[in-house]
């Protein structure tokens, strides 16, 4: 039986949630609707300027790299 998109997006996050702790944040899924997953920075990254980049570099570029079936990730509040 093959993962639900879902449950490869949380894994992704899973490879990823430890380098972003490491700086005091973390990231929490919110949702993954058709291609688009929405994700919520908490803790130090709330409101840090780095975090558009933490964002598009490193959270968007491991889910699209890990599940080809997303084609955008955005940050909610």
């Amino acid at each position: 039986m093959s993962e639900t998109v879902e449950k490869k997006v949380e894994k992704a996050l899973e490879e990823i949630r430890p380098r972003i702790q490491a700086d005091g944040g973390d990231v929490e899924l919110v949702s993954v609707k058709a291609d688009t997953v929405k994700v919520r920075l908490v803790g130090h990254c709330a409101g840090c300027p780095m975090a558009a980049m933490t964002l598009k570099n490193g959270v968007e570029a491991l889910i699209k790299q890990r599940v080809p079936e997303i084609k955008k990730v955005e940050s909610v509040q």
